[in-house]
C-alpha cells in the first residue's frame, strides 16, 4: 500500500481560509453569481449596507454555529473556535476585494475567473474536511449536520446550498423585485459542488494523512 504524505492540519486550515475567501470574491467578480453558501450574507449586505460583505458573512456563520449547538444540545468548544476562524475568513474577504476589483474584465476572463474560483472553493472545502481542526462555519455546518443526522455529506451539502439559494432568491425578489447575486455559476455550484468535493475528498484520502495539535502524528495512520 502506498505510503501517504503527512500534512499539517494547521497549514491546511490557513490554506482553506485564504482559498475560500478568495474563491467567493472572485466568483462574484466574474459575474457568474456568488457561491451558494455566501449568497445569503451577500444579499443581506445589499439590503442592509451598514456592514461589509465580510462582516455579514461572519454574522451568518455565527448563526450557523448557534444552530449546530442547538442540534447538539450542548456548547461545543470546537464550534466556538470555528466562529473565530469565521471572523478571519470574513476579514480576508474584505481584503481580497481590494485587489480583485482591479482585475481586467472580458467575457473570456469572466469564464476563467469562474473556473478558478470554483476550483479554489472545492479544494478549500475538501481540505477543511480533512484538517482535523475546527473549520469555517459554512464548511462545518454541512459536515456536522451530516454526522448528527447520519446522512451522506454530499446530500446534506447540496440541500444546504439549495436552501441558501432559496433564501437569497426570496430576499432578492422581495426587496429588489429582481434576482441579485444569483447567476449561472451559482446554480452550477449549488448542484455540483457537493459531488465534486466528494471526488476530491477521495483523492486526498489516497495521497495524504492529516495531523494537528488536536491529533498528534502518533494518532494518525499513514
Amino acid at each position: 500500500m502506498k505510503k501517504r504524505i503527512v500534512f499539517r492540519g494547521e497549514l491546511a486550515l490557513c490554506i482553506v481560509i485564504v482559498l475560500n475567501s478568495f474563491g467567493v470574491d472572485l466568483m462574484l467578480y466574474s459575474g457568474s453569481g456568488i457561491s451558494a453558501i455566501s449568497s445569503v450574507p451577500y444579499i443581506v449586505s445589499e439590503v442592509l449596507t451598514c456592514f461589509t460583505l465580510g462582516t455579514w458573512t461572519y454574522l451568518f456563520q455565527t448563526a450557523l454555529v448557534v444552530a449546530l449547538m442547538i442540534m447538539r444540545k450542548q456548547i461545543t468548544p470546537s464550534y466556538l473556535f470555528s466562529f473565530a476562524v469565521g471572523i478571519a475568513f470574513g476579514k480576508l474577504m474584505d481584503l481580497h476585494q481590494l485587489w480583485i476589483l482591479q482585475l481586467p474584465l472580458t467575457m473570456v476572463l469572466r469564464i476563467v475567473y469562474f473556473a478558478i474560483s470554483y476550483a479554489a472553493i472545492v479544494i478549500g472545502i475538501s481540505l477543511s474536511n480533512h484538517c482535523k481542526l475546527p473549520i469555517i462555519p459554512t464548511d462545518l455546518f454541512p459536515r456536522e449536520t451530516s454526522a448528527i443526522l447520519k446522512t451522506p455529506y454530499q446530500s446534506v451539502k447540496t440541500i444546504f446550498d439549495v436552501s441558501c439559494l432559496a433564501v437569497t432568491l426570496m430576499i432578492s425578489l422581495t426587496y429588489f423585485h429582481c434576482i441579485i447575486g444569483i447567476g449561472l455559476g451559482t446554480l452550477l455550484s449549488a448542484f455540483t459542488m457537493g459531488k465534486m468535493i466528494g471526488l476530491i475528498d477521495a483523492k486526498v484520502d489516497k495521497q495524504f494523512v492529516f495531523v494537528s495539535f488536536m491529533e498528534p502524528p502518533g494518532a494518525a495512520r499513514v
